[in-house]
């Protein structure tokens, strides 16, 4: 997790710094099997990738499989070569939950020792993770409406004491992350205190929100990337029903990052809404290769055809 929130945060100061390429995520919408499929790429620090992610939130239910799971194709961007396919799915898990930790990072009060975690599954696991490397956290507040969620987030983390809680309770907290699949708001405007740095996950797709929109109309709030969470992410929707306007967000992470806006200023309250970029992708596959090449791990394979590749 260290190198990955490492990799991370350059890849969020290239981005701010306008040193990224990164076309808007494609959306493959298939409502009758009530999922999708997202195609990401990116160029970024001399990298080039492309990540090819599903999110089918029934999965669990239905076949045990994972909410999410991904591919990533990283590529030489000088010639176009493919230098490695990779499993995506841990990767789309530990780069958003570096995103989470940097945004914290910038926009938390730096003495914050409490997280609340809205939601129980990968995503909350890795936010749990990145952001303890940040702060010394005291109390984790947990809630999701599934028992058995809650109950396995607890025996997996034992060394943070995990408190099973109610909503209201978890949201209570220096630190908010929501890592729901939710379609209405379920976090109240009145649950949050001043000061509270919320890190908002859930809302990656058109229709998704989490966060009451007076939430948004009050906070400082910040953006991955702003075309793209306009158009799916946590402001989609209150921007979509005319409650809120795009030119109310405070910035983008990568303008914080680079330096050229500050972060947390007081004790105001503060919302990271976050649509995941494959920047943050591309950035963590790097890492993962050269750390291959480095252990000796991996399996070389011939995906170009020499017969073919000199036509």
């Amino acid at each position: 997790m260290d190198m990955v929130i490492e990799a991370v945060e350059e890849a969020f100061e290239e981005y701010g710094k306008g040193r990224t390429i990164m076309p808007a995520k494609i959306y493959l919408p298939l409502e009758q099997y009530q999922g999708d499929f997202r195609a990401m790429p990116a160029f970024v620090g001399g990298s080039a990738g492309l990540k090819w992610v599903n999110v089918h939130p029934r999965n669990r239910i239905k076949t045990g499989l994972p909410t999410v799971m991904a591919v990533i194709i990283y590529s030489d961007p000088e010639t176009g070569f493919p230098l490695a396919i990779m499993d995506g799915t841990i990767i789309t898990n530990y780069r958003t939950g570096a995103a989470g930790a940097v945004a914290s990072k910038y926009l938390a009060r730096k003495e914050s020792r409490s997280l609340g975690l809205v939601g129980c599954g990968a995503q909350a696991q890795t936010q749990l993770e990145a952001i303890s490397k940040f702060f010394d956290l005291g109390i984790v507040r947990i809630f999701s409406p599934s028992q058995d969620c809650m109950n396995a987030f607890v025996a997996k983390n034992k060394e943070f004491y995990p408190e099973k809680t109610s909503l209201e309770e978890a949201v209570n907290s220096d630190i908010v992350c929501t890592t729901t699949p939710v379609k209405n708001s379920i976090v109240n405007r009145e649950w949050i205190k001043e000061g509270t740095h919320i890190n908002a996950i859930g809302a990656d797709a058109k229709g998704k929100e989490e966060l009451d929109p007076a939430i948004l109309l009050i906070a400082k709030v910040v953006v991955d990337d702003i075309a793209q969470a306009s158009h799916s992410g946590e402001i989609h929707v209150p921007i979509a029903k005319g409650i809120y306007r795009k030119e109310n967000v405070y910035a983008a992470l990568g303008e914080i990052v680079a330096g050229t806006k500050p972060g947390r200023e007081g004790d105001e309250i503060t919302v990271f809404d976050s649509t995941g970029l494959a920047i943050q992708d591309v950035a963590t596959a790097e890492v993962i290769v050269e750390e291959a090449k480095r252990l000796g791990v991996g399996s070389e394979i011939d995906l170009v055809c020499q017969q073919w590749a000199n036509l």
